[in-house]
């Protein structure tokens, strides 16, 4: 009886590695095809291999990221929730939910993810940055500041973080001088961050230095001559200086 009951029990494991086995085989495949952007035929592979393993944690996560790119965001939103049921702390599965609440525009919801996933992990640069990005489309610029900071103490060369950093200050109070250092600080790093000068150029603006203003506008157009904003931003500094015909000109090219 003992021998039988030892038998039976390596069926059932043997059984249950090879349903494990075979949920790993099509997850593997399935992620073949959604490197190539086959996105259709990858989910139907990340649905073969939960069907084998329900408990597979990255055939969730993958299916979310197939779902995603073909734009079934709630489908996604729930394949995460699964993985993050089997395990709580899968980074992917929390910054598949951010990037899905994102894209239906609920920032709120994408933030208070992001704000978890923080929780987590604190050392990882990225999101703090994508916590502030979240907070300034919802205009709340600053709260958005402390998150930059917590991503630019962890990198103070991160140049992303320090530019939206200075639109925050641009946008929430009048310190552009602040604003100003910190895009000084992003040009230097990259000279052909060509947003970063037309910031610059709005922060001068604001200061009533118009020249200078439209010396950075300028600066950006050198960067890319097709620039919208800073052709726009160019015409206004123009205007303010009396300088009507060049930014009339302008205004025929816009």
């Amino acid at each position: 009886m003992r021998l039988f009951n030892i038998a039976v029990c390596f069926l059932i494991l043997s059984t249950l590695c090879a349903a494990e086995d075979s949920s790993a085989y099509f997850d593997e495949l399935g992620n073949k095809l959604y490197s190539t952007k086959n996105y259709r035929e990858s989910l139907d592979y990340f649905n073969k291999s939960l069907n084998q393993d329900k408990n597979n944690v990255d055939a969730w996560i993958h299916k979310g990221d197939a779902q995603r790119a073909l734009k079934d965001y709630n489908g996604s939103l729930l394949s995460y929730s699964q993985a993050l049921q089997l395990n709580s702390s899968k980074k992917a599965a929390w910054s598949g939910k951010i990037e899905a609440y994102a894209a239906l525009q609920d920032y709120a919801s994408a933030s208070a993810f992001a704000a978890k996933l923080s929780e987590l992990y604190p050392k990882d640069k990225a999101n703090w940055y994508k916590e502030g990005q979240l907070l300034q489309l919802q205009g709340r610029f600053e709260e958005a500041i402390p998150k930059f900071d917590s991503a630019i103490n962890l990198d103070p060369k991160y140049k992303d973080a320090l530019y939206r950093k200075a639109l925050s200050l641009l946008a929430s109070n009048d310190t552009t001088t602040q604003a100003i250092e910190l895009l000084d600080q992003v040009v230097l790093q990259d000279p052909n961050y060509k947003a970063a000068y037309n910031a610059k150029g709005h922060a001068l603006e604001f200061q009533g230095k118009y020249s200078e203003a439209l010396a950075s506008y300028e600066r950006a157009l050198q960067i890319d001559p097709k620039y919208n904003q800073a052709l726009i931003n160019k015409m206004h500094a123009l205007l303010a200086l009396g300088r009507q015909r060049e930014a009339i000109d302008i205004f025929q090219k816009i």
